[in-house]
């Protein structure tokens, strides 16, 4: 048995008028049935409620702004489910709605609920079906688009591989319709894609990402040990067949906190800390947490539990974190121990501003 993420975008499922597409929606029916058919359990995430509101709505195109975009993903996402629950139910299978914020997969109690709905879903043989919350969720905690937001499902639900279906049939080494640009078949690397220009490729206008966050989507996770494949959803058979289609993805890494990948990867940093050296070498090279010792100063407004990026001397950016303390506390607690803090601030001071267990390392000490 394999256990498969599906993440289709909107440009694959609906009409230029924004509507949902009924044969492209039961030919990516038919292909996960086959899967399960075949012993396989899958987890779909499936964008396209903004977009199938579109139409409904009588928009030409996808809104910018917040407010008219949860209006249509609340009249799109009924319709977007409605249609995959009766062309599953005719394949015998029973769908199950998850719809999932950033807080489902970073903060641990909401994580540990939503691992546990996975998995007696697929006790029950139920197919979940998976979007962003879009019609509740805020710019400030979304994941930014589904392709994020299928990478970390995947492992989430100890996925044994992620599939990404889009309208291209894959990664070229150049725009796609120019002549002589290639699909590159493999990439075992993230460093294989140093000399592509993946923003050559664009985004649908009723989808939210390009190639940029599909690569990304990848890095997420082939890092934590998940192989990819990224392909046009025409390819889907093949796909989830394990077959040589669109580019695969080598897995490079283990298996991580989700709460750290999403640190890395899907987060947006709220403000910057800068460090001496000291405090760099611990963080990098030891794994420790950082005290208020080892700041110099603090950039940006931010809340604890705010990712904040950490800064070497030299301006680079070494690792990101969950801030302990407010960007109004935290200028006070500068450069000083622990110990002195507590005893004179009290209960509360005398711990660390990001924990190692909330921190991630993005640059390795030189």
């Amino acid at each position: 048995m394999t256990r498969l993420v599906v993440k289709v975008g909107s440009s694959s499922l609906t009409t230029r008028q924004g509507h949902l597409d009924p044969a492209r929606v039961d030919a990516i029916v038919d292909a996960i049935a086959g899967a399960r058919d075949r012993g396989d359990e899958v987890v779909l995430v499936s964008s396209g409620a903004i977009a199938a509101g579109l139409g409904p709505l009588g928009l030409s195109r996808r809104p910018r702004d917040l407010p008219t975009q949860q209006a249509a993903a609340s009249v799109g996402q009924g319709a977007l489910v409605a249609r995959y629950t009766e062309r599953f139910a005719a394949r015998g299978l029973v769908v199950g709605q998850v719809l999932l914020t950033v807080d489902d997969v970073t903060r641990r109690g909401h994580y540990r609920n939503a691992q546990q709905t996975f998995a007696r879903l697929h006790e029950l043989g139920v197919l979940p079906v998976v979007n962003e919350n879009d019609t509740v969720a805020t710019s400030e905690i979304r994941f930014g688009d589904n392709d994020r937001l299928a990478a970390l499902v995947a492992h989430l639900v100890h996925a044994d591989r992620l599939v990404l279906l889009s309208d291209v049939d894959g990664l070229y080494d150049g725009p796609p319709d120019r002549p002589g640009s290639r699909l590159v078949e493999r990439v075992e690397d993230p460093a294989d894609l140093g000399g592509i220009d993946i923003s050559t490729v664009s985004a649908s206008k009723v989808g939210t990402g390009g190639m940029i966050t599909k690569v990304d989507a990848a890095r997420i996770a082939t890092g934590a040990g998940i192989a990819v494949t990224l392909t046009s959803a025409e390819k889907i058979d093949g796909a989830l067949r394990g077959d040589q289609v669109g580019t695969q993805f080598a897995a490079t890494g283990r298996r991580r906190s989700t709460r750290l990948l999403w640190l890395e990867h899907a987060s947006e940093s709220k403000g910057r800390l800068h460090l001496d050296a000291g405090a760099v070498r611990a963080i990098t090279g030891r794994q420790a947490s950082l005290l208020p010792a080892g700041i110099t100063t603090v950039d940006g407004e931010f809340d604890a539990g705010d990712p904040v990026d950490l800064l070497a001397p030299d301006g680079r950016v070494v690792a990101r974190g969950l801030v302990g303390f407010d960007s109004v506390d935290l200028p006070r607690l500068l450069g000083r121990d622990t110990r002195d803090l507590g005893a004179e601030l009290g209960p509360g001071y005398d711990r660390a501003v990001v924990h190692r267990d909330a921190l991630t390392v993005l640059t390795r000490p030189r």
